[in-house]
């Protein structure tokens, strides 16, 4: 299992570095090409990492409380005495999310579904880290903790991280952004939720607040009283959703272009432009 997920990482890897030398040539074709193929890896990825966390009790929940002789929780990816990297759990928070977030929500999803805390002063730091690592040995990791970019100066969002496999345009954050990524969240969360139960596990009581919390901010989600139903509230987030992709997925689309166009070096097409350049004079001048 773990060899499939470094094989795949790695493919992912390889395919960030083959779209972002086509977007240099202007190259589309082959770009469609290469954004189908990442994206059917990334479902592969996710995929096995999904099955490799159902086979670790701690990921999905808590045993069920008729089963007395299970064995304490412990984090997957956590070696005895060892924590696991700082990058890594960003990683797996986000993987879950599937939306730029800021460092309290990584740390509580990864409190709530992978049973590890979270130093999220480390966060703060974390990005800066992978730029840098990124300038002195591109590509040289299956992926990348990287900002949010903001739609009109493609600058980094402050405290919103992103993983650099994703979409340019799923990093991308305009006007609609903040709460598409929360109807976002909320029913990935949800959709977690269920998949622990559906696993017959009980989810763990931070999980419960961490979808309560989502909940209480989306209409028709919950009454606000016991546990909310996760398939309400999944409902209830696509349904919102639905009213604001069109414009949404529009403005991020326009911003992506232009920053293929503008961001022609690769370190600032994935960690943003310098605020001092003023790339981007503004979304009217450019789309």
């Amino acid at each position: 299992m773990a060899d499939s997920l470094e094989a795949l990482e790695a493919r992912l890897a390889e395919l960030q570095a083959e779209i972002l030398a086509a977007a240099r040539v202007g190259d589309t074709i082959a770009m469609k090409r290469l954004r189908r193929q990442r994206r059917e890896a990334q479902d592969a990825w996710d995929a096995l990492a999904e099955q490799e966390a159902g086979q670790a009790t701690p990921v999905t929940g808590r045993q069920p409380l008729s089963s007395p002789t299970a064995a304490p929780p412990r984090s997957v990816g956590t070696k005895p005495g060892r924590g696991t990297p700082i990058r890594e759990q960003a990683h797996q928070a986000l993987t879950i999310l599937d939306a730029p977030a800021g460092p309290q929500l990584i740390a509580a999803t990864h409190a709530a579904f992978l049973s590890e805390p979270v130093v999220t002063t480390r966060l703060g730091s974390l990005r800066r880290d992978e730029e840098r690592s990124f300038a002195a040995q591109p590509f040289a990791r299956p992926y990348y903790i990287v900002p949010a970019l903001n739609h009109d100066w493609l600058t980094p969002v402050r405290g919103l991280l992103a993983v650099s496999t994703w979409p340019l345009e799923r990093r991308m954050l305009g006007p609609l952004g903040p709460r598409t990524d929360f109807l976002s969240h909320a029913r990935r969360i949800a959709e977690q939720v269920i998949r622990i139960q559906d696993a017959g596990l009980e989810p763990d009581p931070a999980a419960w607040r961490l979808l309560r919390s989502f909940a209480l901010n989306i209409p028709g989600a919950y009454e606000g009283y016991g546990e909310p139903d996760p398939k309400r509230v999944a409902l209830a987030a696509a349904a919102e959703a639905e009213v604001h992709t069109d414009a949404d997925q529009s403005e991020r689309r326009s911003a992506a272009r232009r920053a293929r166009n503008q961001l022609t070096d690769p370190v600032r097409l994935l960690f943003g432009a310098s605020p001092a350049a003023n790339v981007g004079t503004s979304q009217a001048q450019n789309t």
